[in-house]
């Protein structure tokens, strides 16, 4: 075969076109307008009652994420209406509900610890940017490629991180302000330990009892009242109680003041240019647990509603409502599990559950607001001190030994740095290590092994006059690239001084990276070095459009690529046979 048929060849395939071309931007299409085309009655009614129950539910939730995570519970409940209004109306899931979320609470707590509220929302604004640019460029099914056992890490860890940050509410410390820093945090909790009140403990013991009870009695005994959501049932009963004894212990009155009744006016967050700099990596942290929390919503609630999610669209509308939030005084949202879960279970089967859920929670604001002040925060404390168990996947913990060691150090890895230092911190880490394990694993893989040529010849396909002892050849299985080269490289150091001809069979190699590229150029160029010739047969797509496409087939030469193991050896013995230094020594 002639260089120019070996070229038309592999260019004939597609795959030069397919790994050169440009990828197209995703288009924006939110997953309301298909669910408009067969929308009924009967689905708007079942809609609006799911978007109730999710509503009711959401106002204790956004009041204490809000609360733990150092802001006031107003920036919680309009991030809960602003936020989750926008995701649903733009998202690309049929009932995913956004909001603020406990994930959040470490970030945001950090945050606002060191730069403040005000830099809160520049950064939750510089990630929805972040976000929808992710959406856009399509980079939604990356999120996808995470390794279970970082996302279990980082979720217990996070769980531990909500619980720790409920002590202080839970027991009443006298703490004047906590520090963001898990080892500060500690011994500030130590050092006041002996600070705590009795009627804060009793309370917020009496509410985590009743809450447990509810989710797993109240239901059973009482119908009727098990469809009220858990912490709902508390905060009105706790509310009405403190209302009317007064009992000694923080209120959102006490400590905010209350929740206004007003809508705030839209307005930028004021923006210090000496700070923007260092609200960069704050800003790429919620943009990637924003985007690993609404997708991992999303796809939990594809599996309860049979359907499918648009995780682009999902993705550039979660950056569109953590843009406009800060607008009026909100701060990160994304997808939540709970109340997405919450939602689906109540009925909701379109993005307007999630419309109504907004506009429940807007007039509650606009009715119920003065009751706000009431609220204990030792009753919020239990509520988020439940979530936090039930968010983490402790079970996992129990049956680690049964996997391998590979999925454990990663798990054990992300959990403990999430507790100790940074989230974000304990992403990358786990990352590092799942790429790590998989580049080892797949090096482990790649194997190259001797073709016995002796089969050949003694079988009579191919002749056996001369020359056969100056041809060798190789198999490669698996992937050739960086991590793997390796195992290319003793032929390169030590190329057999009688060899002429070596043949490479990448019939079984399945991709090629610019490293394992390299090695094959390295290889021909010592071999050229002592008159000998390299011959790569068999190359299946991948490879041979990155071995066209960087010159290196040229350089190879007509005789250097073969469709086959055995037209390479015919092609070999033509080359030994018109070598003078092997035809002149005897047969």
């Amino acid at each position: 075969m002639s260089g120019a048929e070996s070229t038309e060849a592999i260019s004939s395939t597609g795959f030069a076109d397919k790994w050169t071309g440009k990828l197209p931007l995703a288009r924006f299409r939110p997953k309301l307008l298909d669910c408009l085309k067969d929308y009924t009655p009967e689905l708007l009614a079942k809609d609006m009652a799911a978007g109730v129950t999710v509503g009711v539910l959401a106002l204790p939730l956004a009041i204490a994420f809000a609360i733990a995570s150092g802001c006031s519970p107003t920036a919680g409940i309009w991030t809960a209406i602003i936020a989750g209004f926008i995701i649903s109306l733009l998202g690309g899931s049929r009932v995913q509900i956004g909001g603020p979320t406990g994930a959040f609470i470490p970030i945001v707590f950090g945050i606002v610890s060191i730069y403040g509220f005000q830099n809160l929302m520049v950064a939750t604004m510089i990630a929805g940017i972040l976000l929808f640019i992710m959406g856009l460029t399509k980079m939604g099914v990356l999120i996808r490629f995470i390794p279970i056992s970082v996302v279990i890490g980082f979720t217990n860890g996070i769980a531990v991180v909500i619980f720790m940050s409920q002590i202080k509410d839970f027991f009443g410390l006298q703490i004047p302000s906590m520090p963001a820093e898990f080892f500060e945090r500690m011994e500030t909790l130590w050092t006041y330990a002996g600070t705590m009140t009795a009627p804060t403990v009793v309370m917020s013991s009496i509410s985590l009892v009743a809450l447990i009870l509810w989710n797993k009695q109240i239901a059973r005994w009482i119908p009727a009242l098990g469809k009220i959501p858990g912490p709902l049932a508390l905060l009105l009963a706790a509310t009405a109680a403190q209302a009317i004894f007064q009992f000694p212990v923080e209120t959102i009155g006490s400590k905010f003041g209350g929740i206004p009744r007003d809508i705030p006016p839209i307005a930028l967050p004021s923006l210090s240019l000496s700070t923007l700099n260092q609200l960069i990596q704050p800003a790429i942290a919620i943009a990637l647990l924003g985007a690993i929390e609404s997708l991992l919503s999303a796809r939990v609630a594809d599996a309860a509603i049979d359907d499918r999610h648009d995780p682009n669209q999902e993705l550039m509308a979660q950056g569109l409502a953590n843009m406009v939030a800060p607008l009026f005084g909100g701060f990160a949202a994304t997808g939540a599990i709970a109340r997405t879960s919450t939602n689906v279970r109540a009925g909701g089967r379109s993005p307007f559950a999630g419309i109504f859920h907004a506009l429940t929670l807007l007039l509650v604001v606009l009715v119920a607001a003065p009751a706000a002040v009431y609220v204990p925060l030792p009753a919020l404390s239990a509520i988020l001190m439940l979530v936090a168990w039930n968010m983490g996947e402790w079970h996992e913990f129990v049956v680690l030994k049964r996997y391998p060691l590979p999925y454990r150090i990663i798990l054990v890895s992300t959990f403990i740095v999430t507790v100790v230092f940074d989230l974000t911190l304990a992403v990358e880490l786990g990352m590092i290590l799942a790429c790590l394990f998989y580049l080892y694993r797949m090096s482990d893989l790649t194997q190259v092994e001797r073709i016995p040529l002796e089969d050949y010849y003694g079988s009579g396909a191919l002749s056996n006059d001369r020359g056969e002892s100056h041809i060798a050849a190789y198999k490669i299985y698996g992937s050739l690239f960086f991590a793997s080269i390796g195992k290319l490289e003793e032929l390169v150091a030590d190329p057999k001084h009688h060899t002429r001809v070596l043949i490479l069979d990448m019939s079984k190699t399945v991709s090629l990276d610019t490293t394992g590229l390299d090695i094959l150029q390295t290889l021909n160029r010592t071999l050229t070095k002592i008159g000998g010739q390299l011959i790569i047969c068999s190359l299946n797509d991948q490879p041979a459009s990155m071995i066209e496409r960087s010159g290196f087939a040229k350089t190879l030469g007509p005789r250097g690529i073969s469709h086959g193991l055995t037209d390479a050896l015919l092609r070999a013995q033509l080359i030994i046979q018109a070598d003078p230094v092997v035809a002149d020594q005897p047969a």
